[in-house]
């Protein structure tokens, strides 16, 4: 869930079930449990301590392993802003080695997992902290935020992060690409025209799009309008066929197929009605949890 501090997500969950999402760029922290993330074939996994690195709009799968009412998994996350992460760049010692862009090498994929250094554990319990001081948030938010960009920049996921913020990365390029995908999810889509979006030839971008996302642009399209029909059948039971023609399918046999091969079930499984959780406030659960941490 989102907080009062711009950029500042809280998360506790207590079930094993498996989800899917949309990601932003993103740094989670895990103050409890453990969870699983699948992106196209690669599989990604982190525990409390640990911390999860995201720099680009991504379908994933995923499940927090053994999470349940009395033992709920619980993180704390803090969205990665191509703004708040450009100005630190110059800052940057030579002696870190940022990722370069080339025509010919992809870059590295936009997801991964570590350990979580004791100063990056310290400084995001100190935000989570200043929800309960909201006079305080407004000055000191920004300035923990840029420490924690900062301890991102010099650490072992430096080089990913650091694309993020650099408008000519290769990480960039792509994410236009991207960007427009999530935009015209239902629309006709040409190789083409995404790699002159990107500013690369047609076989440069494919490679390059296969690095970042670990799934070909036709494969990254069909999981968006998948995800995108799964919400809109939850949100509000409808017509499934007519659904499917919203996010782009045109054969109402071929949504239902390709629904059910990535959800398990056919699409008018999730037209029923699901009780929604009550809201709860998590700040003291996570809080014990980083506790621990640090």
């Amino acid at each position: 869930m989102r907080t009062s501090i711009d950029g500042l997500l809280l998360s506790k969950v207590e079930t094993a079930e498996q989800d899917y999402s949309l990601t932003e760029p993103l740094l989670v922290v895990m103050a409890q449990g453990a969870k699983r993330l699948l992106l196209g074939d690669q599989v990604y996994e982190y525990r409390a301590g640990e911390c999860l690195v995201v720099t680009a709009e991504l379908p994933v799968t995923g499940h927090f392993l053994g999470a349940g009412p009395q033992v709920p998994a619980l993180g704390i996350g803090l969205v990665l802003r191509p703004t708040a992460i450009a100005p630190l760049l110059l800052e940057v010692p030579p002696e870190v080695p940022a990722v370069r862009r080339s025509r010919t090498t992809a870059g590295p994929p936009a997801i991964a997992t570590g350990e979580a250094s004791t100063e990056l554990l310290d400084a995001m319990a100190r935000m989570l902290r200043l929800l309960d001081r909201p006079a305080d948030a407004h000055v000191l938010a920004p300035l923990i935020e840029r420490e924690i960009l900062w301890r991102l920049l010099t650490g072992p996921h430096g080089g990913m992060v650091r694309q993020i913020g650099t408008a000519d990365s290769g990480l960039s390029h792509v994410s236009r690409a991207i960007r427009w995908i999530r935009d015209n999810y239902a629309e006709p889509m040409r190789i083409e025209d995404l790699a002159r979006l990107a500013g690369m030839s047609a076989s440069a971008f494919h490679r390059h799009f296969r690095a970042v996302t670990a799934m070909s642009p036709l494969q990254f399209q069909k999981r968006i309008r998948l995800q995108e029909a799964r919400s809109l059948l939850i949100a509000r039971a409808g017509d499934v066929a007519g659904v499917g023609h919203r996010v782009g399918y045109d054969s109402p046999s071929q949504f239902n197929r390709e629904y059910r091969r990535l959800f398990g079930a056919p699409p008018g499984h999730d037209t029923r009605p699901r009780t929604a959780a009550a809201p709860q406030d998590i700040r003291h659960e996570i809080r014990h949890g980083t506790r621990h941490l640090t």
